[in-house]
Formats: C-alpha cells, sequence, structure tokens
C-alpha cells in the first residue's frame, strides 16, 4: 500500500513539473510575439552625423509597428549636460493622419510624415552648443504605452576633414593594369594558338602534296608510290 501510495505521489509530482513546464513555454513564446509585434523606432544604420557649424542637418526617426498604432505619442529631446531638453511632441492619433507638432525650439522644423511612419526634424543654423545626443521618443498607446527610444548623436566641426584617397587610387590603378595585363596575354596565348593550328594544318598539306610529287617524278602514279610488287614464285 505504502509502495503505490509513493508512486502515486511520484506520478502527481510529475505532473504538475510538467504543466508547469508547459506553461512557462507558453508565455515564454507569447512574449516573444509580443515583442516580435511590438512598436521599432530607429534613427537609421548610422547613428551618428557630423556637419559644419552654422549649416543645417536632418535628425532621423522612423517608426514601424506589426500591430499598427493608435494615439501614438512621439517627442525629441536633447541631452545638455545631463538635463533632457524637450525640442517638440506630438500625437499621432491614427495610421496616415498627420500630427499638429508642439515646437519648443525656434531652430527645429519637423520635417516628417505619418504617411511615411516618419517623424525626423530638421534642426537649422547649427551651432557648437548644439553637438551631443538626440533622443527620438515614442510611446504607443496599443502597446499599453510601453516607452521606445533611438538616439542619435551630432558633432559639429569648424571644417569637414578632407579623405585622402590617394592610396586608394594606387591600389585601384594597380589592380587594374594586373587584370588588364592578365586579359592581354590570355588573348595573345589564344591568338599564337590559332596560328600555329594554321600553320601546322598547312604544313600537312604541303607534305601530302610534296610526296604526291615526288612519286608521279619517278613514274608512279600517286596512289601507288607506296606499293611493292609482288614477287613472282
Amino acid at each position: 500500500m505504502e509502495l503505490q501510495q509513493g508512486r502515486r505521489s511520484s506520478q502527481h509530482r510529475c505532473a504538475r513539473s510538467g504543466d508547469t513546464l508547459h506553461a512557462g513555454l507558453v508565455v515564454t513564446l507569447l512574449i516573444g510575439v509580443w515583442y516580435a509585434q511590438a512598436l521599432e523606432v530607429t534613427t537609421g544604420k548610422v547613428h551618428f552625423v557630423e556637419v559644419l557649424n552654422g549649416s543645417s542637418v536632418l535628425l532621423p526617426c522612423t517608426y514601424s509597428s506589426c500591430i499598427g498604432i493608435k494615439n501614438l505619442y512621439f517627442n525629441w529631446q536633447f541631452k545638455d549636460n545631463g538635463t533632457m531638453v524637450k525640442l517638440c511632441e506630438a500625437t499621432i492619433t491614427s495610421e496616415g493622419v498627420e500630427p499638429r507638432v508642439m515646437i519648443y525650439h525656434m531652430r527645429v522644423e519637423f520635417v516628417g510624415s505619418s504617411k511615411q511612419n516618419n517623424i525626423s526634424i530638421l534642426l537649422h543654423n547649427v551651432t557648437f552648443e548644439d553637438q551631443g545626443e538626440y533622443i527620438c521618443f515614442a510611446r504607443n498607446y496599443k502597446e499599453k504605452d510601453r516607452n521606445h527610444s533611438a538616439t542619435y548623436t551630432l558633432y559639429v566641426v569648424e571644417e569637414l576633414k578632407v579623405v585622402d584617397n590617394t592610396l586608394t587610387l594606387i591600389i585601384v590603378s594597380v589592380l587594374g593594369g594586373v587584370i588588364g595585363l592578365i586579359i592581354l596575354i590570355m588573348v595573345i596565348k589564344a591568338v599564337v594558338q590559332t596560328v600555329l593550328s594554321k600553320v601546322q594544318e598547312k604544313n600537312k598539306e604541303c607534305l601530302v602534296s610534296s610526296t604526291g610529287n615526288d612519286n608521279t617524278e619517278n613514274g608512279l602514279p600517286a596512289s601507288k608510290a607506296d606499293s611493292k610488287p609482288t614477287p613472282k614464285a
């Protein structure tokens, strides 16, 4: 009896452990699906830019979501010596509806469009004080107001660095010359082989013709030049 009770207890524990594991896998899968559908905010493949003092610069930012958007709130902020300064903000009520953007900086211009999922801004007349990190922030109501952001770094310089491409040009020129030389050698080789083949064929024809002429001069037909008379018994 005690042995049977022990077996039942062990089976019960295994069943509970299996149920717990199954529930954990389901939860993990649901979380993975949820994150796959979550809002994504990006400033592009390159997260920094170098611009001239006094010029204008585009600060790019786009968003995407597999489940769509509703009351998508976004803003741009500048990290000024550890203090976050808000540059602009707006709410996109639904997909394709252009937002009414509130601008808090006189040199900032909103150039995005909800039709392209674009919330980029343009910063005019850049100064050295504008150098630093710019954060594009977004929050989608459909995702229970989860926060998303991407950072874009701005570097302001007096003059842009001139890249010396001399070494690159030399390497490209050398490679081009080597490739051209290889192609020329292959062409010459093909021409020589063709000429030699034709010369060999012509020599064979001349040899056959010369043999026929020699036999004819000796009073033998060319077709029987090499034949010997059969000795009589």
